[in-house]
């Protein structure tokens, strides 16, 4: 029985040494990935869609100025419309959401406490939706507000 243990010791070793190999290897890549930045252009095409897009001004009327000089309240008006984006810029907006998803899904696990699941999930889910180009505004600032929750949940990267 002690040959037989001998003998094995060898082999033991050397896949042991290679799994420290892979684990380390796996350790340094999961650091690397949780270090790794956001970049400027995902902050500046997540502040585009969930700016207000002010669309056609609504006319003014005369009689709100004559209301106003007698002191009396101007009647309540709707609020503006949002400009719709053009096809070109929803695309460009969807395309660069879905390489961030791509970088989030990799980066988020390593970054948080507690695995995210379920903004994980939403971000997948949205990232395959295809919207009508009517609702492509909406999409996209549901779309940027999840990566906005998940990069909340992943802190700030000054440690």
């Amino acid at each position: 029985m002690v040959a037989v243990e001998v003998a094995t010791a060898p082999s033991r070793r050397q896949v042991a040494e290679r799994d420290v190999a892979k684990r380390r290897l796996a350790h340094l890549l999961s650091r690397s990935l949780a270090y790794e930045g956001i970049p400027d252009d995902l902050i500046v095409t997540l502040e585009e869609v969930l700016s207000d897009r002010p669309g056609p001004a609504a006319p003014s009327r005369k009689f709100d100025g004559l209301l106003a000089r007698i002191g009396l309240p101007t009647p309540r008006r709707r609020p503006p419309g949002v400009a719709p984006l053009s096809l070109e810029d929803s695309a460009r907006i969807a395309d660069r959401f879905r390489r961030a998803t791509h970088q989030l899904v990799q980066i988020a696990p390593h970054r948080v406490a507690l695995y995210p699941i379920e903004d994980l999930r939403l971000l997948l889910a949205l990232r395959n939706q295809r919207p009508a180009p009517d609702v492509a505004l909406s999409y996209l600032r549901r779309y940027a507000l999840a990566i906005v929750a998940l990069l909340d949940l992943m802190g700030d990267d000054e440690e």
